[in-house]
């Protein structure tokens, strides 16, 4: 989607990883290794469909192993080549290390519009690239992990996970060597709504700091603030879901690839995704005006744009006409770096996808560690907490009513209190910790160093710091 005169998204890559180089003191050798993908396996498989055989070209990217299993999601999108999934690979490399999950960078492509396929088809067609991947070791609990992205969900992750443990009958482990699973196939709760409820949590941490908001030309809380989202897949419709019910912003665009829907008063999410999921686009959907040009919604004026689908759909043909102060990138690489340059001299902030959309990484490593654990988060403490907050209430009670105080608890306090953390609260924590501590560290270096002038080149310099220190003690 950029233009011709810009580089491709893997350039861009290459380039943001230049410019955070620059202000290294790091020697050549170790630079080079950090910078090269480690290995790409191209894959071209036949199946039988439809009375015919039909071939495939699959790819799976390792950018870097300084630790081990690596990670990345499968992609299924007609468009897929060799050159986004290296990309993509790096920018896995750089994310595990920003928000601290041990994992390396890997990445994989299926060249497949999935629409196109029923869903008995789409099950061969999944299982025989797992095949073809597993038994190269590029599907592994130890050694290699994939995930959901864009085109593929829990289905094809169950699909993958059952091809897997049908090829490894003894692995016990079997379960750990693909993370975004349904949950009655060793899934974990809060996984679907991860990416989405990771930039809300993003978002929450920004606006902690009033120094930071200020930069961005902005005020207050998330209360009340005009949101733009481009595209309402998984990503984009649990952060508009979240920020509009739970912190009470607006959001008052979506854009979608047959247009778009303004309403300023706010659209209702979940009725515009109810919309979509019925006809398959926003176009004469009541809760807002429907605009055919979608694209022209990116240059509207707003506080917040959330790009959650593509990448580069702000490029070099619209930066200079983009309103919004704040920028948070949902998706990977929305903005190209040319585009980048234009935002940033115009003052705009932008918090990078290397950290904005860790959200499913970072949960997709609570599933994996869940996996090696058998066992459900929570399942040993939950009931005993619940007993100790019980244990405080009935004192409190038992003190107001001798001394006859006349205390009484608010109305739902005592039924939140009392219930214990179950799996979805203990991952919603992880999660917000997660976010929270990386900001801290991009925000030290974004305002501790003269020499670095945004957000996304302070993820660069925390990331590839980090990995240079695995490296280092590896004896590289």
């Amino acid at each position: 989607m950029s233009t011709p005169n810009e580089p491709s998204f893997r350039e861009s890559v290459e380039l943001m990883f230049n410019r955070a180089v620059a202000l290294m003191d790091l020697k050549p050798g170790l630079e080079n290794k950090i910078r090269v993908c480690n290995a790409t396996y191209t894959v071209r498989f036949g199946v039988r469909l439809r009375g015919h055989i039909h071939t495939f070209t699959g790819y799976r990217a390792v950018h870097s192993e300084h630790m081990e299993p690596v990670k990345g999601g499968i992609r299924f999108a007609p468009n897929v080549h060799q050159d986004e999934v290296e990309a993509l690979a790096a920018l896995m490399t750089f994310k595990c290390a920003l928000v601290e999950t041990p994992f390396g960078g890997s990445k994989g492509g299926l060249c497949i519009d999935p629409r196109e396929w029923d869903e008995h088809e789409l099950e061969q067609i999944t299982r025989r690239f797992a095949y073809e991947l597993a038994k190269r070791d590029l599907i592994h609990p130890s050694q290699n992990v994939p995930a959901p992205d864009m085109g593929t969900g829990e289905r094809e992750m169950a699909w993958i996970a059952d091809q897997y443990a049908r090829m490894n009958t003894t692995d016990i482990n079997a379960r750990a060597c693909v993370t975004g699973k349904p949950l009655n196939a060793g899934g974990i709760a809060g996984r679907v709504e991860a990416t989405g409820r990771g930039v809300q949590y993003a978002l929450q941490e920004f606006f902690r700091y009033p120094e930071d908001i200020a930069i961005a030309g902005l005020d207050g809380t998330l209360e009340g603030k005009k949101i733009i989202v481009q595209g309402l897949g998984n990503v984009g419709y649990h952060a508009a879901k979240f920020l509009s019910e739970e912190d009470g912003s607006l959001i008052v665009g979506i854009i979608e690839r047959d247009g778009a829907l303004t309403n300023e008063k706010g659209l209702n999410v979940e009725a515009v995704r109810a919309w979509i999921a019925e006809h398959g686009g926003v176009k004469g959907c009541p809760e807002g005006t429907y605009v055919e040009d979608g694209a022209s919604i990116l240059e509207a004026p707003c506080d917040i744009m959330i790009p959650a689908a593509l990448e580069g759909v702000i490029n070099l043909s619209n930066a200079e006409r983009v309103q919004a102060p704040l920028i948070i990138e949902a998706a990977n690489g929305p903005i190209t770096a040319g585009a980048d340059e234009v935002l940033r001299k115009k003052g705009c902030v932008i918090i990078p996808d290397l950290y904005a959309n860790a959200g499913g990484v970072t949960v997709s490593y609570f599933e994996w560690v869940k996996n090696l654990s058998h066992i459900r988060f929570g399942r040993m403490g939950k009931r005993q907490e619940e007993a100790q907050h019980l244990l405080l209430i009935n004192e409190l009670e038992r003190l107001s009513a001798d001394k006859e105080l006349g205390w009484e608890l608010s109305p739902d306090f005592k039924a939140r209190f009392l219930r214990g953390a179950g799996e979805i609260e203990l991952v919603r924590s992880g999660l917000d910790d997660t976010m929270r501590t990386a900001y801290q560290a991009m925000r030290a270096v974004w305002h501790g160093r003269d020499d670095v002038e945004d957000l996304r080149i302070a993820a660069y310099l925390v990331a590839i710091d980090r990995i240079a220190s695995s490296y280092r003690a590896k004896g590289l």
